[in-house]
């Protein structure tokens, strides 16, 4: 395996910097949304969910106790899954804009995975 290989297999793991690239990917999302009554209530809430992922994960790294982690774990989960709604609100009038919100949709579900098997894991570890 290369270096880069390497790299990239480490990235593809690395929840901060993937949370953090989700966040990014909602705000150019929305960025490219009409600017209307209902849009603007929706784009307000899914920036908000989104991009709360990780600043939840980044509090999460700097728990301080099991108890604490656990919990921002829980809301990093609880975001992803919201932000999932809020696509959903967003994309379901919306057709043409079906394939970025597949996308996102996956990812946050993949996100919400991923966090319910580290609540899972931090709850085995303790017993």
């Amino acid at each position: 395996m290369t270096n880069q290989d390497q790299n990239s297999s480490i990235k593809l793991y690395d929840l901060e910097d993937r949370t953090a690239r989700f966040g990014e990917e909602i705000i150019i999302f929305v960025k490219g949304m009409q600017s209307n009554v209902v849009n603007n209530v929706l784009i307000r809430q899914i920036v908000r969910s989104g991009t709360s992922i990780g600043a939840n994960y980044m509090e999460a790294d700097g728990a301080e106790s099991s108890r604490d982690f656990r919990h921002k774990i829980a809301l990093c989960k609880k975001e992803a899954k919201e932000t999932k709604h809020w696509l959903r609100m967003i994309c379901k009038p919306s057709p043409e804009i079906s394939s970025d919100c597949d996308k996102l949709a996956q990812e946050a579900h993949e996100l919400a995975l991923i966090f319910s098997a580290i609540i899972r894991s931090s709850i085995s570890n303790e017993s």
